[in-house]
């Protein structure tokens, strides 16, 4: 499973001013992290669930139903998108968790291909590496739109490499996609964080955009923790 594409419909470029309000922005990433690490409990929820069910999980997995998942949780999230812009917040928060939890029913042959010792060790070292990174693009002055759009290209082809590679069932272009993959979504994460950090003091002035924004906020960290977890999991994870 890849990332979804573009992270958030109308991108501004950086603005590096970190002068604003602490407190709104601290409200604002508290918010944020609340929710993704809601959404990825009601994901493994899910996963776990389904993953019970061994006849669904191996239709999930065929190739063609595998390929229309794919690009079905695409297209939803491009359709959340511009939705939650013009539904309320509460709704918004709706159509994340629903959207999580039908992510955990896609992902759910981990619990079935992966033993739970190495799924647990993995998710600790992806909570790592997103921590730091997500951290990273919280204090740097640095300017990460050049390596946030160059993620976002190389996003792109390990999402169609992951289609292809349903059909050929290639060991070394799925080891390839996901150790790129650990870079292209660690560099999301980054750049992402520092995306919403400027959004956070653009929105300080308005709660009710600024609760929708954080939603949307964290279902792209969501989607790079995910997509991070995943890749380490294909390199790292020990089989049954």
């Amino acid at each position: 499973m890849s990332q979804f594409p573009e992270s958030f419909s109308n991108r501004k470029p950086i603005e590096l001013d970190y002068g604003t309000d602490d407190r709104a922005v601290f409200n604002f990433f508290n918010a944020v992290y609340a929710w993704m690490c809601t959404a990825l409990a009601v994901t493994a929820a899910s996963a776990w669930l389904t993953s019970q069910n061994f006849g669904l999980v191996k239709v999930l997995y065929t190739k063609g139903i595998s390929v229309a998942i794919m690009i079905g949780l695409v297209l939803l999230v491009m359709v959340i998108r511009p939705v939650a812009y013009r539904i309320s917040a509460a709704a918004a928060t709706g159509l994340f968790l629903i959207y999580s939890a039908l992510v955990g029913m896609a992902i759910s042959g981990i619990f079935v291909v992966y033993t739970l010792s190495s799924i647990g060790g993995v998710f600790l070292v992806t909570a790592g590496m997103f921590g730091g990174m997500s951290a990273f693009g919280f204090i740097t002055k640095r300017d990460l739109t050049t390596m946030g759009s160059l993620c976002i290209m190389a996003m792109w082809g390990l999402f169609l490499s992951a289609i292809v590679n349903i059909f050929l069932g290639s060991s070394a272009l799925s080891w390839l996609i996901s150790f790129i993959g650990v870079f292209v979504f660690t560099g999301l994460t980054a750049y992402d964080t520092q995306k919403l950090r400027t959004l956070a003091e653009d929105t300080r002035d308005n709660a009710d955009m600024a609760a929708r924004v954080a939603i949307l906020g964290s279902l792209e960290l969501y989607l790079d923790f995910i997509n991070l977890f995943l890749s380490l999991l294909r390199l790292l994870g020990s089989r049954k």
